[in-house]
């Protein structure tokens, strides 16, 4: 959706806008009186995914109880490292299921003029902060148990492992589709594949303790677990970073779209643009266009609107276009 504002104005008093992931127009005010959107669930990918969501949520949820149960018997530190990562999904899981609510509630405040879609980055984060703390606390068990005597029980482990291993492939194939659009499910699908990895981590680690007769197999899996979760978050997390910092979208290069605006017919100049993602799937932009005179601004505001939205993936823009000899627009230094 594009919005005209500034000098244009004059000349153009209402827009017709396009709201966010529907097929049918919104009419809104004019940038200079203020406009709103009303943004449904189908409006953006997390909630389109909620249902897979709920039904990951039910499986995990109740076999965590199970395999914690079964660690704690069988005094398997695999095991149990995998239940703490059962623990971390469900939470995950049910924070993603909440955001996904929160994303799609309207605001009735009238302050939140962007809506409530940055919940669900949160709850990405908060997937982040949970598998970094599972992966510190299996490192550190880990490393603590190497050189000491410990008793595990390898059957409970193979069973419970597979048991968990059908679990998790499950969810999988549920979150996968989802995964590429929503940094929310995004989230808790790594929760589950970190999930899914110290299922077959418990495997191997019951197996190699049944061919071997030694206990450290256990330990020496459990750690593999934890460095491989710990990796996962911290590429995770460097994309939640990237939308909380408000940088310019994955794949779009702020000086290719400044270009290919300033290409537009009857621009003279670009200044202050700005790009950035609101959440998945919902890339922003603001700029100000410098016309040359006696140029049609309907035209140049059309061309510049379907230019970000089909070249640059950006369907929300706000674009101020100025006349040439228009003096009164101070840039900003940021």
């Amino acid at each position: 959706m594009t919005t005209v504002t500034g000098a244009a104005f004059a000349d153009r008093d209402r827009d017709v806008l396009p709201c966010w992931g529907t097929d049918t127009g919104c009419e809104g005010e004019s940038a200079m009186g203020g406009h709103s959107h009303s943004h449904g669930v189908g409006s953006h990918a997390g909630g389109r995914h909620r249902w897979r969501l709920a039904v990951s949520f039910a499986l995990v949820g109740s076999y965590f109880v199970v395999e914690l149960v079964y660690g704690l018997v069988s005094g398997s530190l695999a095991l149990l490292s995998d239940a703490g990562h059962m623990a971390a999904d469900v939470v995950a899981l049910g924070a993603a299921l909440v955001a996904t609510r929160i994303a799609t509630r309207p605001d009735t405040t009238g302050r939140r003029t962007y809506g409530s879609y940055r919940a669900e980055v949160f709850a990405s984060l908060l997937s982040v902060l949970l598998m970094m703390g599972v992966a510190v606390y299996v490192v550190f068990e880990a490393v603590r148990r190497i050189g000491a005597s410990a008793e595990v029980s390898s059957g409970p482990m193979l069973v419970v492992g597979a048991i968990g291993l059908a679990v998790n492939v499950v969810a999988l194939l549920l979150l996968r589709s989802g995964a590429s659009e929503s940094l929310n499910v995004k989230g808790a699908y790594l929760e589950v594949v970190a999930d899914t990895a110290g299922s077959v981590g418990v495997i191997v680690a019951g197996w190699l303790v049944v061919a071997t007769g030694q206990p450290m197999w256990d330990t020496v899996v459990a750690l593999a677990i934890g460095l491989f979760v710990a990796v996962r978050a911290v590429a995770l997390g460097r994309e939640v970073f990237a939308v909380l910092g408000q940088h310019a979208p994955s794949g779009v290069d702020p000086a290719a779209v400044a270009d290919d605006l300033a290409g537009v017919d009857g621009v003279d100049e670009v200044h202050d643009l700005h790009l950035w993602t609101l959440t998945s799937g919902m890339h922003v932009a603001t700029a100000h266009l410098v016309t040359v005179e006696r140029t049609d601004d309907h035209a140049v505001l059309d061309e510049a609107r379907d230019l970000l939205r089909d070249r640059h993936g950006v369907a929300h823009a706000t674009l101020q276009v100025e006349p040439a000899s228009h003096t009164g627009c101070d840039r900003v230094g940021w």
